[in-house]
């Protein structure tokens, strides 16, 4: 029987720094039914030099950024939502500030799942770790494997994603959750960069049990993501069909129902 995929909306930084927007986002996600409101936490001053810095991105991020106030005000105002909190690390020197909003999950984004001080030192100190596998080699996905035999696979599920923004429908790749699942023996789900509701609603079909899907509540607003992320129609189906879905899977029966008794009796009435 598959279980109920848990489902997480990627505010990230579609709120550009703006607080009110974030909460905005943070009300729409709740009422979609989606488990989980994600940002994502890094400081500037750690971003090392790069093309970023002559692409207007390094403003952005700067713009963008939560600082601890900002942390602790979403974390506190999703508490009152009812909606969890989560994030996505970067740098294990953020870890310590993470774990102090009193969050016992965390998000491991593609770019840093190779990197494995931040892996272990999530893996130890949290009580579930999402980690999202978009763009590593096979080799980095077997490295990957020998650092996570080493702790309950129920304390982490890891993402299949395609780290294409967006990504284009017939490269979902959906098959490969499977291959993550029966290669490497990991609880898995789907980081969506698709646009729209399909692969979503595939994914929790072929029992996905985390979807992690872009979410902003107008695709006008500023920033990349924001133009892709899906919107609360969207994230909305996707969530009753979450439901709908478990519902139809909830009772494994390998025979009829009382209800199906006498249908026997119209055999062979035509003749």
């Amino acid at each position: 029987m598959a279980n109920r995929a848990k489902i997480i909306a990627e505010i990230g930084w579609n709120h550009m720094g703006d607080m009110n927007l974030a909460k905005k986002m943070i009300d729409s996600a709740k009422e979609c039914g989606a488990d989980y409101a994600k940002f994502q936490t890094w400081s500037v001053k750690n971003l090392k030099l790069g093309p970023w810095d002559q692409d207007g991105r390094r403003e952005i991020y700067e713009k963008a950024e939560l600082t601890i106030d900002k942390h602790k005000e979403l974390k506190s105002y999703c508490d009152n939502v009812g909606i969890k909190f989560l994030t996505s690390v970067f740098n294990k020197n953020d870890i310590p500030m993470i774990k102090e909003l009193g969050c016992d999950e965390i998000k491991i984004p593609s770019t840093e799942a190779p990197n494995y001080d931040l892996l272990k030192e999530c893996l130890k100190i949290f009580s579930h770790v999402y980690i999202s596998t978009g763009g590593m080699t096979e080799l980095e996905s077997w490295s990957i494997k020998g650092v996570l035999n080493k702790y309950d696979r129920d304390s982490f599920t890891v993402l299949h994603c395609v780290s294409l923004y967006p990504c284009p429908i017939e490269k979902a790749n959906l098959t490969r959750m499977h291959y993550l699942s029966d290669k490497f023996g990991f609880n898995f789900g789907f980081s969506d960069h698709t646009q729209g509701t399909w692969a979503a609603c595939a994914a929790i079909a072929k029992d996905a049990e985390v979807i992690e899907k872009h979410f902003t509540i107008d695709n006008n607003l500023p920033g990349r993501d924001n133009k892709f992320a899906c919107t609360p129609v969207e994230l909305k189906e996707i969530c009753e069909f979450r439901d709908v879905y478990a519902k139809m899977v909830s009772d494994y029966r390998p025979c009829r129902y009382d209800e199906e008794i006498g249908i026997e009796e119209y055999r062979g009435r035509w003749g």
